[in-house]
């Protein structure tokens, strides 16, 4: 796999950079400018990274070019800009996600690794606020992502269930459940199942009958 760091910060491209390694990209363009960037058009990338306080010109403003240019990329923004409205300028402009700079190792390379499987990553306490958000970056974004199955385990979870539990009533096995759940949790941009069952309760998520809290 290909990616694109766009970054004036050569110590955190370096660290960005060899975290992808260990994910498995074998190929990583460094770009410390958009027009660096925009001068790398003949390229064929999986993956870009863009920060918004670049040199010459906003990342934001960047990205929309960057898309453009690469229409089989996920163009994702990578900065230490914790902001609301950045968001959801990136939300509006077609981003594939907003990661920021102070989260977890691990939880970056699942935002990648979901990114790269198709989901948008964006910051679920700005996007879900409902306060002047845009349609396409509500909860919805993320919820709409749960496939059939994974909205029966989400539905047996706010209902109270264990692992075990979910795995009798559905017939499967618990590891499947444990892959379902972190598939859960990954969508929802959540960290545990308190936090999936909270959101999908706060969200209308699941519509649970009020009998079956019985037995």
């Amino acid at each position: 796999m290909k990616a694109i760091i766009v970054d004036d910060h050569r110590l955190f491209m370096d660290v960005i950079k060899a975290l992808l390694e260990r994910m498995g990209f074998d190929t990583i363009i460094l770009a410390r400018s958009a027009d660096e960037a925009l001068a790398l058009h003949g390229e064929q990338p999986d993956l870009v990274l863009v920060d918004v306080g670049l040199p010459d010109q906003s990342g934001l403003v960047l990205g929309r070019a960057l898309i453009e240019a690469f229409p089989g990329a996920k163009v994702l923004i990578l900065t230490a800009l914790d902001d609301p409205r950045a968001v959801e300028e990136a939300v509006r402009s077609g981003f594939h996600g907003y990661l920021l700079k102070d989260q977890p190792v691990t939880l970056f390379s699942q935002s990648i690794q979901s990114a790269l499987d198709g989901e948008l990553v964006f910051p679920r306490r700005f996007v879900s606020s409902g306060e002047g958000r845009t349609s396409g970056g509500d909860s919805r974004m993320f919820v709409d992502q749960l496939t059939a199955r994974e909205r029966e385990v989400l539905g047996l979870l706010v209902e109270g269930a264990s692992g075990q539990a979910v795995a009798r009533r559905l017939g499967i096995s618990s590891n499947t459940v444990r892959t379902h759940v972190q598939s859960i949790l990954a969508k929802l941009q959540v960290h545990s199942r308190l936090e999936a069952v909270a959101f999908a309760v706060r969200h209308g998520v699941i519509d649970v009958p009020r009998a079956s809290r019985a037995g």
